[in-house]
């Protein structure tokens, strides 16, 4: 049995990091669902980025587009929102068979919304009326602006995936939003399934450090990380808030591992992929992780529901000077802008691009 299968019996969702035309045409994201056990799928700007600028499978499209007036951010979601849509109905009935817990797809608002609650709103609806997919997140980040944005996307009635997480605190405020979202739908008579899960990001954390810690703790912060907030999210399940909502219909808001590419050269190329099983939860991988795991990935057992050593972990990396919140902050901060400049990049290609097939 391929690992990639054993984990998926394990119950958690492999879903790829990555989404281009070429792989939609190719069949390749098929063979990914049906021999590695892939079941969902998520993007962002530097994907898209690479896959119009470094293709000319889009050429075509642009022509038409830009020939009904479409131009830059326009006309990047109109090309986004058909990937995307023809990747959802692969993913459908995954989605159908598991009472919509799986087979998700997911669209980022524009990076530029990060710290603009309202707009982050006015978009997230936009987009998720656009796209008429049941099946589709909107990515809206975890930032503070972002918080109620999330609240009030999913009292509308939007699913999301809350990304640029990076803590176990991160984590429960995501939740928290989630939460108060389900709760004002309950108190206005509405159906408490939405669904959404939370990105917290891991491999940040081991390259944040990796030339400020000794050896003995290489490689294993964003492990630890991962561990205390899959110990939180159980602990949120069991909370007497959640199990009312539970008993009205709503569906957990799952906790999912991204940036699970291995940044250390010496460390192995499926770290986080095995480090990270667990029941009901999302890992979601580029192509390379996902065929090398494919290929020789071993599960190292199962995350503990308590988080076993994480808080030991979390310690001596305190004792070495690494300040674990402070580090979490900056690393949302760097990340938020590290999408507006991939956002930007984005634009830029679909420019130069624009120019050139004019």
């Amino acid at each position: 049995m391929k690992a990639t299968q054993a984990l998926h019996d394990l119950g958690q969702s492999l879903w790829l990091d990555d989404i281009t035309r070429d792989l939609l045409d190719s069949g390749t994201l098929k063979t990914y669902i049906d021999e590695l056990s892939v079941t969902g799928l998520t993007s962002n700007p530097t994907i898209f980025d690479n896959a119009i600028s470094k293709s000319n499978s889009y050429d075509g499209e642009m022509k038409r587009l830009m020939k009904a007036g479409y131009s830059g951010e326009a006309l990047f979601f109109e090309l986004a929102l058909q990937d995307l849509s023809r990747a959802a109905d692969l993913f459908a009935p995954i989605h159908e068979k598991t009472a919509g817990v799986d087979g998700f797809v997911s669209l980022e608002v524009s990076p530029l919304l990060a710290y603009d609650t309202q707009a982050t709103i006015a978009e997230a609806k936009r987009l998720y009326g656009r796209a008429h997919k049941k099946n589709l997140f909107i990515k809206i980040p975890g930032t503070k602006e972002g918080l109620p944005a999330i609240e009030e996307a999913i009292f509308s009635g939007v699913t999301v995936n809350v990304t640029l997480l990076f803590s176990s605190d991160d984590c429960k405020a995501a939740a928290d939003a989630y939460m108060k979202g389900l709760e004002r739908r309950m108190a206005a008579g509405l159906d408490p399934d939405v669904r959404s899960v939370a990105s917290i990001f891991i491999s940040r954390w081991d390259k944040a450090v990796l030339d400020k810690v000794p050896d003995a703790l290489r490689d294993k912060l964003g492990i630890a990380v991962a561990h205390q907030a899959y110990r939180d999210y159980r602990t949120m399940l069991a909370s007497d808030r959640w199990q009312r909502l539970e008993s009205m219909g709503a569906r957990p808001q799952r906790l999912l591992f991204a940036s699970t590419s291995t940044k250390d050269p010496r460390a192995p190329d499926t770290l986080y992929i095995s480090a990270l099983a667990a029941p009901n939860t999302v890992n979601t991988m580029p192509d390379k992780t996902l065929l090398a795991f494919g290929d020789h990935g071993k599960l190292d057992g199962v995350l503990a529901p308590d988080g076993g050593n994480c808080e030991e972990v979390l310690a001596d990396y305190e004792k070495a000077g690494i300040s674990i919140a402070a580090l979490a902050a900056q690393l949302q901060k760097e990340g938020a802008a590290s999408f507006v400049s991939s956002w930007q990049d984005l634009l830029k290609s679909i420019e130069t691009k624009t120019k050139a097939l004019n």
